[in-house]
């Protein structure tokens, strides 16, 4: 068989199993539904007034779910995950059931297809033409089985983080490289997977490894594995460098101001949140380019309270409760005007974070074939584990 009908067939299969999962699921409340119709309601009137959001809880502020219940009477309640891979492990154990929303990060578009939970968005009731085109644009993967399955809520970057009452950087120098200087050694902090991306890049930069920006391990298994080989072999051997891997925002802070890291590979939400405390903290982009990403707002298949989610999406894509997101979580609006609503504080932050021609070199996060996740854990377990 060719290899473009191998794949014919891999995409039919892969679009069939989606089918025929979501067949089950109908099948079975159809087959259930005379039995269960009174204790449906019953759920459903307790539900009525509440949206199960399904989510990363610093990116969903306080004040924007307080204003939305004044403005509506609706309640938001959050269920919080540390990581894409306990969401989907979450959304997974219930069939999508409990929740109305959730949050996929950008590149996991595949994974999230295949998990079959996910329902279109009905994008004629959300002003998505007034989201940012670039950002709107970053979206492109998630547009699959004939309609749209998530929007952009905020996008944000990874990059150096540090002490800045402790060591002194500058953009002229600062580098991926500059995390394993053995002045940082036992002061790092970093979540593995990504360290060993800042490595790529920063090894490709340099000519140690040349692979495109690391798009080379996106080609095919053995490609991978041939990269990350030397990049898991380099950071074995510095380990010492790392005080402590991170999954949440609140240990990335901690980390920083209670358990004596001095530089990290970090998200930039904490560190401007950290930075507005009046926190020693700063934050910027590496010559090699920030890695970016885009977390979405999904609706689950089988939302309870499909009515009341659309109210708050409508509420959420305004310019003003964009800058509500950006002023309280660090993280960046998405909507066209975004910038009449932010605060000189976060412009200030944000230029800082990005001097020069640093938004010109964003290393943005591809969508991630079916293997790769698998591969990229497995490495990355290697690395805490050694």
């Amino acid at each position: 068989m060719s290899t473009i009908n191998s794949e014919s067939v891999l995409r039919n299969s892969a679009v069939a199993n989606r089918i025929n999962r979501r067949r089950l699921i109908a099948s079975a409340m159809g087959a259930t539904a005379t039995v269960l119709a009174a204790p449906y309601l019953v759920r459903r009137a307790r539900a009525a007034g509440q949206i199960n959001l399904l989510g990363w809880a610093e990116e969903m502020p306080q004040a924007i779910i307080d204003l939305f219940a004044k403005k509506t009477g609706i309640q938001i309640k959050i269920t919080p995950f540390s990581s894409n891979e306990e969401q989907m492990n979450k959304l997974m154990a219930t069939g999508g059931e409990g929740f109305d929303l959730c949050q996929p990060t950008v590149d996991r578009a595949a994974q999230f297809r295949d998990l079959g939970v996910l329902a279109p968005i009905d994008t004629n009731k959300v002003p998505v033409d007034r989201i940012l085109p670039a950002v709107m644009d970053g979206m492109k993967a998630w547009h699959f089985d004939g309609g749209l399955y998530s929007l952009p809520h905020c996008w944000g970057t990874e990059a150096i983080g540090w002490r800045s009452d402790l060591t002194t950087l500058e953009y002229r120098t600062l580098s991926y490289g500059t995390l394993w200087q053995d002045e940082y050694v036992g002061k790092m902090q970093g979540k593995p997977d990504t360290l060993l991306l800042g490595i790529g890049l920063w090894f490709d930069a340099s000519g140690k490894l040349p692979s495109n920006r690391m798009l080379d391990s996106y080609k095919d298994e053995s490609t991978m594995r041939k990269i990350y080989e030397e990049l898991l072999a380099f950071a074995v051997s510095k380990k010492t460098q790392v005080r402590q891997f991170f999954e949440t925002s609140d240990v990335v802070k901690s980390g920083f101001m209670e358990n004596g890291c001095v530089i990290g590979q970090v998200w930039d939400g904490p560190c401007f949140a950290l930075k507005r405390e009046g926190k020693p903290v700063r934050y910027m982009a590496p010559r090699e380019g920030a890695q970016s990403w885009i977390d979405g707002l999904s609706i689950v298949a089988n939302a309870a309270n499909s009515g009341e989610t659309y109210e708050f999406l409508k509420f959420l894509y305004t310019p003003e409760i964009s800058g509500m997101v950006a002023e309280g979580s660090g993280y960046n609006g998405v909507m066209q005007g975004v910038d009449a609503f932010l605060s000189e504080e976060t412009k200030k932050n944000f230029a800082e974070a990005y001097p020069e021609d640093a938004l010109s070199k964003l290393w943005n996060r591809q969508e991630e074939p079916a293997w790769y996740g698998t591969i990229r854990n497995e490495y990355s377990e290697r690395f805490k584990a050694a």
